[in-house]
């Protein structure tokens, strides 16, 4: 298994640099990143070369890129270089953001990958069954809305539901603007009430989409598996349905269904933009709109390669987790 595991790691530090090379040639097409500031009244030809040098850009693009992607590999990720406004620190940015779409997106992914498990399971094992038909039908239904009408229809019923405990005499609980900046104060119970609140419509946002997905596929899976031989022959010797089910089907039903939670994983943390738009949160969603608005390119590319690094960690979870699930493909 160690082996397997260094050998993933191994091909994933290429994947790394061609990411990086791409990520540079990609914020470089955005253009000049002082165009605006340029635009907004007249600049002599000495301010204009003293910030191009301020920021680098008086030099060639191979000098640009080695000189950014040796700063990224030590911990320099630079700073915004918006001329006039106070600059900001790409890492600790990206850093604060990150962990705030984290705690969105675990927790919905993860509560969504369960839930959809278990209908997907259900469904496949109960075929045809009025379960698996409704099943279907929501998962179906859940497909066909966008996020944002989710978010949106969410959200109101929260201000609805604040607006009436407010009249029966209550405080206001949900929390339709993003998190409290300086977390959640008072006691373990009031503070879990206050981090319920704030995180419950968001959250249910992504679920109600997500397990949707996983349902399927988990479904789909597992009604492959329930018909192969090893199966057959675990029925065939007299072991419980819990017990074929549970021990030996879902064991390789699971691997589809991590694949597309690995994959979808990363791909939120880098752009849950509707949702954090929609609630409020400062998050990498809202920062990639933020830095590409305003031509950020260390920005642009910090945020690029922070969710390269997330989407192959995830994946290289994946691919251990795949051989702890089936043994014959470390072994392949």
């Amino acid at each position: 298994m160690l082996r397997y595991v260094i050998r993933r790691v191994l091909i994933a530090v290429p994947l790394l640099i061609v990411a990086s090379v791409l990520t540079f040639a990609l914020t470089t097409a955005m253009g000049d990143p002082l165009g605006e500031w340029k635009m907004l009244q007249p600049r002599t030809p000495e301010e204009i070369s003293a910030q191009y040098e301020r920021i680098g850009w008086n030099r060639s693009a191979p000098e640009r890129y080695l000189d950014w992607a040796g700063g990224f590999v030590t911990g320099d990720w630079g700073t915004t270089i918006t001329p006039g406004s106070g600059t900001e620190d790409v890492r600790s940015e990206i850093g604060r953001a990150l962990g705030v779409t984290l705690r969105l997106v675990v927790a919905a992914e993860v509560l969504a990958l369960l839930i959809g498990m278990a209908i997907g399971v259900a469904g496949a094992v109960r075929q045809y069954s009025p379960f698996d038909y409704t099943a279907t039908g929501l998962a179906f239904f859940m497909f066909s809305m966008p996020l944002f009408c989710v978010a949106v229809i969410l959200k109101f019923g929260g201000i609805q539901l604040n607006n009436w405990l407010e009249s029966a005499g209550l405080d206001r609980w949900i929390v339709t603007s993003g998190p409290p900046d300086g977390g959640f104060s008072g006691g373990f119970f009031s503070a879990i009430y206050s981090y319920t609140g704030a995180f419950l419509l968001p959250v249910l946002s992504l679920v109600a989409i997500q397990f949707a997905l996983y349902s399927r596929f988990q479904r789909a899976s597992m009604l492959d598996v329930l018909n192969a031989d090893y199966v057959r022959t675990a029925r065939a010797k007299g072991l419980t349905p819990a017990r074929v089910v549970v021990r030996h089907a879902l064991r390789n039903g699971l691997i589809p269904v991590l694949t597309v939670f690995a994959l979808n994983l990363g791909i939120l943390i880098g752009g849950a933009v509707i949702t954090e738009t929609v609630f409020g949160w400062r998050g990498m969603g809202q920062l990639i709109v933020d830095a590409i608005t305003k031509k950020e390119p260390w920005m642009v590319q910090g945020w690029m390669m922070v969710t390269a690094i997330v989407i192959i960690a995830f994946n290289l979870v994946a691919d251990v987790v795949y051989a702890y699930l089936d043994p014959r493909i470390r072994l392949g």
